[in-house]
Formats: structure tokens, C-alpha cells, sequence
């Protein structure tokens, strides 16, 4: 028997790293880098009612600086219960299969998502956009807040908040010490849409279009659905539309009609240029993959493996007869 220790990374670990946005934005910068040297199949989900899911994502990252990791996240929805997402993600030693962390994913999965959309904007918004519009202001929402402000903090900002109940005063309240972001809060829905720069989505149930008069979308109009529901007629019209994984995109109903797709990826590389004209509308779809997850989950491992709890577990060292 071998006896292995098994890291347990608690959101209380996390938390005493106090990483900054602008970390969060580098990782998943360098993580689409690798995109071409990883093997990562397409997340498999079930459904066991509703819009709930279970969600399986494994993906296996490059060997650097002589260390390989695999790792595959588990995430679900289950709608009633608190958090309503949530996940946990196992990272193993890919060149001898050990476990070596357990980690909770609730706080990697919010800020790597955060940390796309902001990138995403900042790659393809027009030439000296400095307002934003966001809508569906929950936690995701402040993630992608939390690292648009971070980016521009050399540099005033405004975000435009659609109202819905109380979220908006809510969010504003959760930011009222940036001194570089100042908010309006919008009431009408086509007002809304129609005076959107970077429109950021983070609406997480929409069974119908979001806005279906697609005149509201001006030219040079950047659209980040962070969930990928309720812009699908933009599909047909925009001008480019760019992906994280082209293995998800590729199954959405409209995706042999879009008039230009690439991954993100590819423009990060330099390989494609991205926006080429103001005038340009531009749809990004970051889907989530498990690449991002497991590149932070492999990062917080290397600076947290000395400092946490965790449990030892034996191994069989020998091949097992029954």
C-alpha cells in the first residue's frame, strides 16, 4: 500500500490568497494560450428535472515546468436549494494518476467566468468604449464587474445597470467604494439594448429571445451572452461571432449561419485579427470549459498544497486479485 495526502482546497484557503481580478484576467489569458496542447472532450450534462443539471468536464493541461495536471470539475444546478450552482473539482498528477487536491469550485467557477467576459470585452469592444451594460446582476454578474473595473483602473468607467427588482441598488451598493466605475441604473428594456457599447448578459434562464428586435442592436455593438441564452438572433445577423470551444458552439442551432466564427483563442494568438471595423457588431460566446477550471485550480494547488487541510488515503500499490 502507498498512502497518498489528498489536499482539501476550502473557500477559506482561497480566500486568504487575496488574488486580484487582474490576476484572474492573466490565467485565463495564458489558459487559452494552451488551448492547441490540451485534450478536453465536451462537457457531458444530465438532467434530473427542469432546468437543473449535473455536469461532468474533464480536461488534461501540457506539461510545464515538468508538472502535468488532469483535472475534471463537477458542477450542478439544482433550482430551490442554496447555492443554486455549485461545484467541486478533483485535480490529479496526470503522469501517475494520483489525486492530489479536492477543491471547492464555486469561487474558480465565478471568477474565470467573470475573468472571460471581461476579456472578451476588452478584445473585441470598439476603439475608446468606456460604458458598459450589464443585466442579470447576480453573483456571476459581480464577478464580471469586479474584473472590468479592475482592467480599467487606470481610467473612469460606466456600467449601466437594467433595473429587475432590487439587484441594481444591491450591486451598486457591493461596488460604492471604486472610485473608477460610476453606474445609471436603466429601466426601460429597449433603452437598454438600443444604447448598449458592450452589452454583458448574465441572465441564466431565458426559454425566449432577450431582445427580439434586432434594430436595437447599433453598429460596433459588442454582445457577451456570459450564459449563451436569449441572443440567438443575433446568430444570423451580427457580423462575427467568436467562441471559447468550438466543440460547443458547433451544436447550436444556428451555427452554420453565422457569417464569420472563430475561437477567441485564435485571436488572443494574433492568428485572427479580431474587430477590424467600428462598425462591426460582434457576438462572443464563452460557453465555459473546463480548461479554465482546472488551470486555476492547478495554480491555487501550487500555492496553497503546503498550507491546507486535507486527508490521507491508501493506494493499492500492487494489481488487485479477485
Amino acid at each position: 500500500m502507498h498512502t497518498d495526502y489528498i489536499s482539501v482546497i476550502q473557500q477559506e484557503d482561497i480566500n486568504r490568497l487575496n488574488l486580484s481580478p487582474v490576476e484572474c484576467m492573466e490565467w485565463v489569458k495564458e489558459a487559452f494560450l494552451l488551448k492547441d496542447d490540451i485534450q478536453m472532450p465536451p462537457k457531458l450534462s444530465v438532467h434530473p428535472q427542469g432546468e437543473d443539471f449535473i455536469t461532468s468536464m474533464p480536461c488534461l493541461l501540457p506539461e510545464i515546468n515538468g508538472q502535468e495536471y488532469f483535472g475534471i470539475k463537477i458542477v450542478s444546478r439544482t433550482e430551490g436549494h442554496l447555492p443554486v450552482l455549485k461545484s467541486t473539482i478533483n485535480l490529479y498528477d496526470a503522469h501517475d494518476g494520483r489525486l492530489l487536491a479536492i477543491a471547492d469550485g464555486d469561487w474558480i467557477t465565478a471568477m474565470r467566468t467573470g475573468a472571460v467576459a471581461a476579456l472578451a470585452a476588452r478584445t473585441f469592444q470598439r476603439k475608446d468604449v468606456s460604458t458598459y451594460s450589464m443585466m442579470g446582476l447576480g453573483n456571476i454578474a459581480r464577478a464580471v464587474a469586479l474584473c472590468l473595473i479592475s482592467d480599467n483602473q487606470h481610467r473612469d468607467i460606466t456600467i449601466r445597470l437594467l433595473r429587475y427588482k432590487n439587484q441594481a441598488e444591491l450591486f451598486m451598493e457591493r461596488f460604492k467604494d471604486y472610485s473608477n466605475v460610476t453606474f445609471e441604473v436603466i429601466n426601460d428594456q429597449e433603452a437598454f439594448a438600443a444604447e448598449a457599447d458592450v452589452l454583458i448578459s448574465c441572465v441564466t434562464v431565458a426559454t425566449n429571445l432577450l431582445f427580439p428586435d434586432d434594430s436595437l442592436f447599433k453598429k460596433g455593438i459588442t454582445v457577451i451572452p456570459v450564459h449563451v441564452r436569449g441572443f440567438q438572433n443575433c446568430d444570423l445577423f451580427f457580423d462575427k461571432v467568436f467562441g471559447d470551444d468550438t466543440g460547443q458552439i458547433e451544436k447550436f442551432k444556428y451555427f452554420k449561419q453565422f457569417r464569420q466564427y472563430d475561437e477567441i483563442s485564435s485571436v488572443l494568438k494574433g492568428k485572427n485579427p479580431g474587430r477590424t471595423s467600428d462598425d462591426e457588431r460582434i457576438l462572443s460566446y464563452n460557453y465555459g470549459i473546463a480548461l479554465h477550471d482546472i488551470y486555476f485550480a492547478s495554480k491555487l494547488y501550487e500555492r496553497l498544497r503546503s498550507e491546507t487541510s486535507g486527508f490521507e488515503m491508501r493506494r493499492q500499490s500492487d494489481k488487485l486479485w479477485l
